[in-house]
């Protein structure tokens, strides 16, 4: 029988379990994927906490809580990996920093760091990225107070009691303290994420004589230039490939992902006769034009851009928005900029020929997982997959904010409201957050008149993070996060976007405000302790 466990909302669809270690979380961890309850989408374990994410369709939380109170947590989890001696160059900003914090020279750092061993506990953040714990207890220091916009790949920093190496460029909130040339994800290798749950880390300093080892190289690319299709004649802003995403797959780091807009998604593929998971093409504030080396049918939905066709004789013609149209060939579609409303979706009747990653073709910008941005210059390669008779004169269209509007989103407080002053929770609904111009499909980076406060400025460890976790740093700005965010984060959050406002969330333009409006959780049984 567990023992001691708390349960937090963390969403309309998620919720948090709290337990008191690392190896009571990894216990449970393996006991529900040993036997995997129905309608569980996502586990992601963390330092001393399992997410939890489930389809509402299919089961609720308090089922699934009395499975979780059922299983035996004292029979621990023992877990065996292989051992890895990575170089490293010790050369990180946050050095000479981490070396004060200790009270060492950074010589001891350097040299404590390398005479230790560090264990992979779990995964999370983002693919390849593995959370590894130390035999020494003293290398124990704090995340940064604002978190960077951009870490280089192959950084490896610490956050409270764990070390990390990034596996790509993202941003980060950890102290970097040097630099590995390996490579932390490669899809070209059988097994993608070099480090997994189990193994051993031994760091060599490379200024020390230690050696890069030598990896098989890539497998070529024998596919070859595409010359049939649609030409990508404009791209201001590069444009992406997406669908429904990649979900259950935390356990090897890799988040959802997906159209930011799935609603405009779907319909934009139901307009052609499509499935509705067929991969389109998103994208963002217009400025997108193709031209057609063959008859093909189109639509566009979610941000209304206008749409211009320039025929092969030379004359412009308007398109409908939410409407299939059809281009000849020598046809030249024009997307203009959106008057509301971010991202655009693209869909071609029979689909585009893309190969998926991990089960889909949606492209994850922060852990580069998917097909590549597309640039002008690029060819869409129809599929010519099966598809479906349409109504031509059904629309589908929704009034989407502008610059300037104040949006209101659903929000499920907590999992770690009560890390915040009650004046700050209470700010946190009855203030407009504006979106800043750092805001991209990670997440939104929002600006009030003041920041929110935290009752105690105590470290939290690392825990999962559900789609729309409002994260707030040390800083006391919130971070909205979208469908590329990281899985795991070490900042606390306030509250969730409940499921049905994500969509929107999507489409709020850089310059809108938001306006946070709590709901219930939906059940009873969240925030109660069982013993």
């Amino acid at each position: 029988m567990a023992e001691g466990l708390r349960f937090l909302a963390a969403g309309s669809d998620a919720f948090l379990v709290e337990l008191v270690d690392l190896a009571t979380t990894l216990t449970l961890l393996d006991g529900l994927l040993a036997q995997r309850p129905k309608g569980t989408v996502d586990l992601v374990p963390a330092a001393r906490s399992l997410l939890v994410r489930f389809d509402p369709l299919l089961t609720d939380r308090e089922e699934l809580i009395n499975t979780i109170c059922r299983i035996n947590l004292c029979l621990r989890s023992n877990r065996q990996g292989e051992t890895f001696e990575i170089p490293i160059t010790y050369n990180g900003e946050d050095l000479n920093e981490v070396a004060e914090f200790l009270g060492w020279t950074v010589d001891e750092v350097i040299r404590r760091h390398t005479e230790a061993t560090f264990t992979v506990a779990f995964t999370g953040f983002a693919p390849g990225f593995a959370y590894m714990t130390c035999d020494n207890p003293a290398f124990d220091v704090p995340r940064r107070k604002s978190p960077r916009v951009r870490i280089p790949a192959g950084s490896v920093s610490l956050g409270g009691k764990f070390s990390g190496i990034y596996p790509s460029d993202s941003p980060g909130g950890w102290q970097l303290i040097g630099r590995t040339p390996l490579k932390m994800w490669d899809t070209n290798r059988q097994r993608a994420a070099l480090l997994a749950p189990g193994d051993r880390v031994r760091f060599r300093n490379l200024s020390t004589g230690a050696s890069v080892p030598i990896l098989a190289p890539p497998v070529p690319n024998t596919e070859g230039l595409r010359t049939a299709g649609l030409l990508v004649t404009r791209s201001d802003s590069p444009a992406l490939y997406q669908d429904l995403g990649r979900p259950g797959r935390a356990d090897q780091g890799v988040s959802e992902s997906g159209a930011l807009d799935k609603y405009s998604l779907i319909h934009a593929n139901l307009r052609v006769g499509n499935r509705r998971k067929a991969a389109a093409i998103e994208i963002a504030f217009g400025g997108f034009a193709v031209k057609a080396d063959r008859p093909v049918t189109l639509a566009i939905t979610g941000a209304p851009a206008p749409l211009t066709i320039r025929t092969a004789d030379g004359r412009s013609l308007s398109a409908p928005f939410g409407r299939p149209f059809a281009l000849d060939a020598g046809d030249e579609l024009v997307l203009g900029s959106p008057p509301e409303g971010v991202r655009s979706y693209l869909a071609l009747r029979g689909g585009f020929d893309v190969e998926a990653v991990l089960g889909s073709a949606a492209t994850d910008t922060l852990a580069k997982v998917g097909p590549a941005s597309i640039m002008a210059g690029d060819i869409l390669v129809p599929a010519n997959e099966p598809t479906t008779a349409v109504d031509p004169f059904q629309t589908t269209s929704k009034k989407l904010p502008k610059a300037g509007n104040t949006v209101t989103l659903d929000v499920v407080l907590g999992p770690r409201t009560d890390w915040f002053t009650q004046q700050s929770v209470e700010a946190l609904l009855g203030r407009d957050w504006q979106v800043t111009a750092e805001t991209s499909r990670v997440g939104m980076r929002l600006a009030g008149a003041q920041p929110l406060e935290r009752r105690d400025a105590a470290e939290l460890p690392s825990e999962g993070t559900a789609l729309g976790a409002i994260q707030v740093p040390h800083n006391g700005q919130p971070v909205l996060f979208l469908a590329d965010h990281p899985l795991t984060g070490g900042y606390p959050v306030i509250g969730v976007v409940a499921r049905h406002h994500l969509d929107l969330a999507g489409q709020i333009p850089i310059g809108a405000n938001i306006r946070f409006n709590a709901i219930a959780a939906f059940d009873p049984l969240i925030r109660k302790t069982h013993r």
